[in-house]
């Protein structure tokens, strides 16, 4: 039996890894939770997902494509208070 989870249904979280092996493998793990997540796989479109969305959460790479992680989360500080786990 899943565990009850705090948050609601289709909570939307945001994945940016390039990593897509690994991103479909957290989407298998934390959607019986009631996550529904969307996966980029690039630094420039982590920060339009994140700007153009509503998200509870990201999770954020640090070795990216096209922008390291770093710098993600700076772009992203620049517009939001978004909670972000690296």
């Amino acid at each position: 039996m899943i565990p009850a989870t705090p948050f609601p249904r289709n909570t939307p979280l945001l994945i940016v890894d390039d990593d897509q092996l690994f991103c479909g493998m957290l989407a298998d793990y934390l959607n019986p939770f009631g996550y529904d997540l969307k996966a980029v796989h690039a630094g420039p479109a982590g920060v339009d997902a994140a700007r153009n969305s509503t998200w509870a959460a990201v999770i954020l790479d640090v070795m990216l494509p096209g922008m390291d992680g770093f710098e993600v989360l700076r772009r992203i500080r620049s517009f939001s208070p978004l909670p972000v786990l690296m």
